[in-house]
């Protein structure tokens, strides 16, 4: 997600809103209590996104856009869409004409998406979208009805991963919010930072405490490229519901493709000895902070994809890695610039306007470089695809 600005001095929220957080922040506590006092912070931030009716995704708070806490590339241009459906469209003619979009956001995209491989003569039998969120799922259905009610209908929504499915899935940053536990590597061992109740001023609120780490967070945290400090101690963050989502689909991807963007590093950079803190950091009103517990529900709460995890979780489980790029040369092997092209004369506000959004999606110090784009699928017989056409970098994996 592109943060406007960085900031940790917060505009206030309203009446309603605090009143949201609050009850929200009852709800944890309780969990708090019933789990003897201490849960991980991967627990908290599921609550914090998704507790129904009260986190950050389930609530009714408006998130996406300029109006919004964060701004995604389809909100940026619709350029993305566009480019974006010409993969779409190479992988469901490789294997079945289906789209499946998860987390779909606002629903720009979907649009963006239908009208794009509508001109080209590519539509999808069926658009699904896997969308946990209820207040989300009304505002797609009526964004497409409004803006492209004629294919509207082609559009279902599911309430989780198919049973099978053979087609495109594109996942648009969704894996960043996907709930990590906090991680400490010290001399002495290696931690799991969790959340306590405590007081301050007689006011009850949220504090930290370790506990040594066990099971498969401390397996996995022992095989991290991580290097203690001389002194000190090395802070991150570990995802394994990323990891377990994509070897899921092994057992469901008959044949076709996932398409994974989303802000991250591969491993020999995500632990690097300048990342000692984490990556993990919440957005509320285009401002970035790290007060992790801060006003839960309020904040969108994220982290940096660990792509190598991602890639080694799928072809551990059978998936064929297709390709690893960045965004930017993504969007651009995918005709980005011939598109902006199309828009119009160069010296007229439309085009103006589409080239500044577009240098958004691909400059190096904007989202260009910082996102990157993992392909993993099954059944494709192309020598390559279309969005990797100037070469596929999963050797830095």
């Amino acid at each position: 997600m592109s943060a406007m600005q960085n900031s940790n001095e917060f505009p206030q929220p309203g009446p309603e809103a605090l009143a949201q957080s609050e009850q929200l922040r009852a709800l944890i506590a309780d969990e708090i209590r019933r789990a003897g006092g201490w849960i991980g912070f991967d627990h908290f931030m599921a609550l914090a996104l998704f507790a129904p009716g009260l986190g950050y995704y389930s609530g009714g708070a408006h998130k996406f856009g300029p109006d919004g806490d964060f701004v995604t590339a389809p909100e940026i241009s619709p350029l993305f869409g566009k480019a974006l459906a010409r993969q779409a469209a190479q992988i469901m003619a490789l294997s079945s004409p289906q789209l499946l979009e998860v987390g779909a956001g606002s629903g720009v995209l979907a649009c963006d998406l239908l009208r794009a491989l509508e001109e080209s003569g590519q539509l999808p039998e069926r658009y699904a979208i896997l969308e946990l969120s209820g207040e989300l799922r009304a505002r797609q259905e009526e964004m497409l009805r409004r803006e492209v009610p004629h294919l509207a209908d082609r559009v279902v929504w599911l309430d989780g991963l198919p049973e099978s499915f053979s087609g495109c899935v594109i996942a648009n940053e969704v894996l960043d919010v996907m709930p990590v536990q906090l991680v400490v590597w010290r001399a002495e061992g290696i931690f799991e930072r969790g959340v306590v109740l405590e007081a301050a001023g007689g006011v009850e609120g949220f504090g930290w405490q370790e506990r040594p780490a066990q099971g498969r967070l401390l397996a996995a945290a022992q095989t991290l490229p991580v290097e203690l400090p001389e002194e000190g101690e090395y802070a991150s963050e570990i995802c394994l519901p990323a990891r377990a989502w994509v070897a899921e689909w092994a057992g469901r991807l008959a044949a076709g493709a996932l398409i994974l963007i989303d802000y991250g590093y591969p491993q020999a950079e995500y632990y690097l000895p300048n990342r000692s803190q984490g990556t993990v950091q919440c957005y509320y009103r285009h401002r970035a902070h790290t007060d992790l517990l801060h006003w839960p529900g309020l904040n969108d709460i994220t982290s940096f994809v660990d792509f190598t995890a991602l890639a080694d979780a799928a072809h551990e489980a059978g998936l064929r890695i297709e390709g690893y790029t960045t965004q930017a040369r993504f969007l651009t092997d995918c005709g980005l610039l011939e598109l902006l092209t199309a828009v119009g004369p160069t010296d007229e506000a439309p085009y103006v306007r589409a080239a500044r959004a577009a240098l958004r999606l691909i400059a190096p110090h904007e989202m260009g470089e910082l996102f990157k784009v993992l392909i993993i699928g099954r059944g494709l017989d192309a020598a390559s695809l279309c969005g990797l056409a100037s070469g596929d970098h999963s050797g830095a994996l």
